[in-house]
């Protein structure tokens, strides 16, 4: 049953995946090519600000879930909602101080923030983004971690699949009725107002979660464990756009923004393939299943690490390539910057590999362990980006999340292999090594290939499938080489799991 959900949550969220990325190449270049690339850049940068407020629930969101692990497992549903009735006054907290930050936010930015359009417009436009944030705090966030704590993390994607495609088809029907920017957003943000309405519903319905019945305060433990890791990932989420807002123009952030989208695609899908596996190793971790638990992360290093080498490989040959095409027409600003583009892809790459070890830091909930790496992941991405901007610009910022990004992997590695785990060191750092070697030999490769000219998206599609055929060659080849026994051990899993799908679809 373990297994099925984990099939569930990768399926959905693989899908979910697909329509953001859809969503993100579709929305913003309606937004730049009707109403410029500052507008498109005005709404990063401010989105940028409001994801600030994350800050405030200081981990809490992953300490929630690995606190739920346990007694969603034995079936205990007073402490189950116990330990959501205490999350739900926390987050309602937020919801409240996130309107007043939100107001403050809509009084100050106009000032400090140059750009063309007026006080009143920007004050307005602040205030509706801030909508469905509001909304998700104070009235869905509860609901969210116990669907994900209970591996049914797919639920929330089917519901965030329909938001997408129904977000996607208004903004559509709204830029060619040629209303004005603000009228649009107003809109959209109504629409992911469904989102906790709707998963609020699907729990009250299937579960026995009563939050009004509950009258204990539950106490949770490591609350503020989780403090460092939160800082850390919303700094490296957002310091980059707040510190081109700061020193940069707004039209230098709706660069940033258009590289970003192509790598955020790519990080969503490998997001992805481990939708819910940190609840499928929390579960092994609660049940102290400490010898299936290495087994399986090594396979699902493995695999994991295959799908990020292709698709980074892919994406370090085809980012500018793509964004030529993409920009095609929009003559307000100069997107073409070769340099930006690989190093933006770079310092993802980096943030993917250390990607599964994150996950079984939460799944472990070890928060409180791994702090110091979190904190000069925070500072060192901040004061570097910070003093190579002036000079570099784009390219300042992308250096500095680079230099954080690969402090904060080895600290997490090693604090992993060694305490969680309980494995040499070396079996990651060899698993690293056989990325870097693969990812240069595609490169190499694929810059011998007789490309087509990017002059449209047929072309620029012809081209993609050539390197992803290469960078698919030459991964799967070394795998099979390096990687004998544990390729025997993945393919026996996947042919029970799909006689379990043959036997279930006939029954």
């Amino acid at each position: 049953m373990r297994s099925k959900k984990v099939i569930y949550n990768v399926v959905s969220n693989f899908i979910l995946q697909v329509i953001v990325i859809i969503y993100g190449f579709i929305v913003p270049k309606i937004i730049i090519s009707q109403y410029g690339s500052e507008v498109n850049g005005l709404i990063s940068s401010i989105s940028n600000f409001l994801c600030y407020i994350a800050i405030l629930d200081s981990g809490f969101t992953a300490v929630v879930k690995s606190v739920l692990y346990k007694p969603i497992s034995a079936k205990e549903n007073i402490t189950i909602n116990s330990i959501l009735k205490s999350s739900d006054i926390f987050f309602k907290k937020i919801g409240i101080i996130f309107i007043i930050y939100s107001l403050l936010l809509s009084l100050v930015y106009p000032i400090i923030v140059n750009c063309e359009y007026n006080y009143f417009f920007t004050f307005i436009l602040i205030l509706i983004l801030s909508i469905s944030m509001f909304a998700e705090y104070y009235f869905g966030m509860v609901y969210r971690i116990f669907l994900q704590a209970n591996q049914k993390s797919y639920i929330i994607s089917n519901i965030q699949i329909i938001i997408y495609i129904l977000t996607i088809i208004l903004t559509i029907i709204l830029a060619r009725l040629n209303v004005s920017i603000l009228l649009l957003k107003l809109f959209t943000c109504f629409i992911f107002l469904l989102r906790p309405i709707l998963q609020n519903l699907y729990v009250k319905k299937k579960y026995d979660i009563n939050l009004s019945s509950v009258k204990d305060n539950y106490k949770i433990e490591k609350k503020w464990d989780g403090l460092a890791q939160h800082i850390a990932s919303v700094i490296h989420s957002n310091t980059d756009i707040t510190v081109l807002t700061f020193f940069c123009t707004l039209s230098e952030v709706s660069i940033y923004t258009i590289y970003y989208l192509v790598v955020k695609g790519v990080k969503q899908l490998i997001q992805s393939f481990v939708s819910g596996i940190d609840s499928f190793f929390g579960d092994m971790i609660a049940k102290n299943e400490l010898n299936n638990l290495n087994k399986k992360f090594n396979l699902f290093e493995i695999i994991y690490y295959t799908i990020t080498t292709i698709c980074f490989s892919c994406t370090i040959i085809l980012i500018v390539p793509f964004i030529k095409v993409y920009t095609l027409g929009i003559t307000d600003i100069n997107y073409i910057r070769y340099t930006f583009g690989c190093l933006i892809v770079i310092s993802e790459y980096i943030w993917a590999i250390r990607l599964p070890y994150s996950n079984l830091v939460l799944a472990a909930g070890n928060f409180k362990e791994t702090t110091p790496g979190a904190w000069v992941e925070c500072f060192s991405n901040f004061i570097i980006s910070f003093i190579l901007v002036f000079k570099y610009g784009l390219i300042g910022v992308a250096i500095g999340t680079i230099i954080a990004m690969f402090i904060r992997t080895c600290e997490l590695m090693y604090h992993c292999n060694k305490n969680i785990l309980h494995r040499p060191i070396y079996q990651s750092i060899r698993k690293i090594i056989i990325i870097v070697i693969q990812t240069l030999i595609i490169i190499f490769i694929c810059n011998k290939l007789p490309y087509l000219n990017n002059t449209g998206y047929l072309n620029l599609i012809i081209n993609g499938i050539m390197t992803f055929s290469v960078a698919c060659l030459v991964t799967i080849l070394f795998n099979i080489l390096i990687y004998k026994n544990e390729i025997r051990e993945i393919s026996k899993i996947i042919k029970k799991i799909i006689e379990k799908g043959r036997k279930h679809y006939n029954a």
